[in-house]
């Protein structure tokens, strides 16, 4: 017993160190294998966009005067109807001033018309004054009123006027643009703020060789913010318009994405357009596996043995990001198994 005894240890040792049969067994047999077989796919190309306004709408002076008060600057918000700047003009006190005066004259006027057209009906009541003498005094009394509703139709229009001083957002959105101060002078349609208008798109210049590939509808993607070519990072987006003219050989197309609110008019934005199909080899992204910062997949031999071989990768080939572009190393009918 005591002889046998070292035997057994040492059998005992040896079938903790070394593997199992069936481990051996699975590393031969490829576990779930993947057929390498050629993939149509969307050709993506980077470009840069600029986030531009859909509309710019200038916020105009309606009567000429002199910049009173300023209320907006660069990057403020406004909303419809929000006063802007207030325009004053010296010369429109001095016609109220003249035009209350006039009224005051007019008023005395009619005052007056009025007691001799009295005085006349109480005479030709009396068979004292000829029907003459009425109609002359009715025609005074109604010339005098008529010039009253004249002179205040004319202080309506001044007055109007200084309610046009206020100047007046035509419409929600960011002001861009304020090229006058307090103090400067204005002529009537003059510009006092310029504001992009709260629907933003992206403005895409591409050369003349991806004309025939965009059309209306198509989907885009855009990168985070900054330069960077993660493109398993993105948010979608789609083109609105592409217009049938080519500016310098290139063609321009408008593209809407959610969330452009928070950019800065005239941000450049990395964005992925398709420039039409081709047909590259397509795997699964958890075959590739790296080691000696080399991208590496397990091919499935005929023997039923296993080898590693080097591959180089291209991009990201769908949107979830499970499927990557592999442009050398592989053919057609290599099978892949789960490193």
């Amino acid at each position: 017993m005591s002889a046998s005894r070292p035997i057994l240890l040492a059998a005992l040792l040896v079938a903790l160190v070394l593997p199992s049969p069936q481990a051996f067994a699975g590393e031969s047999q490829p576990k779930a294998p993947f057929t390498v077989s050629l993939q149509q796919i969307d050709d993506l190309k980077s470009v840069f966009a600029t986030v531009r306004s859909k509309d710019l709408i200038e916020a105009r002076v309606r009567t000429p005067g002199t910049v009173a008060s300023l209320s907006v600057d660069e990057g403020a918000s406004v909303e419809p109807g929000q006063v802007m700047a207030l325009v004053t003009d010296p010369k429109i006190a001095l016609r109220i001033r003249s035009i209350d005066a006039q009224i005051t004259a007019v008023t005395s006027r009619i005052e007056t018309a009025k007691a001799e057209l009295e005085r006349a009906e109480t005479l030709k009541s009396k068979g004292v004054s000829p029907q003459s003498r009425v109609d002359q005094a009715q025609t005074a009394f109604d010339v005098a009123t008529n010039d009253l509703k004249a002179i205040q139709a004319e202080r309506s229009v001044v007055m109007t006027q200084i309610e046009e001083g206020r100047v007046l957002a035509p419409a929600a959105g960011r002001v861009l643009k304020v090229p006058v101060t307090e103090g400067s002078v204005v002529m009537s349609g003059e510009s006092i703020a310029t504001i992009a208008a709260n629907v933003f798109l992206l403005r895409l210049e591409l050369p003349e060789r991806h004309a025939q590939f965009m059309k209306v509808g198509d989907a885009i993607r855009l990168g985070k913010r900054g330069i960077d070519n993660d493109v398993t990072s993105f948010s979608e987006g789609r083109i609105l318009q592409v217009y049938p003219e080519l500016s310098n050989g290139r063609v321009i197309a408008d593209a809407d994405a959610p969330g452009l609110g928070s950019y800065f008019v005239g941000e450049r934005v990395l964005v992925w357009i398709s420039a039409g199909k081709r047909d590259p080899f397509v795997v699964p992204s958890a075959l590739v596996f790296k080691r000696y910062g080399l991208d590496y997949v397990r091919l499935s031999n005929s023997d039923g043995s296993t080898s590693d071989t080097v591959v180089q990768l291209g991009q990201v080939a769908n949107d979830a990001g499970d499927r990557i572009e592999v442009l050398a190393g592989l053919k057609a009918g290599d099978m892949l198994v789960q490193p």
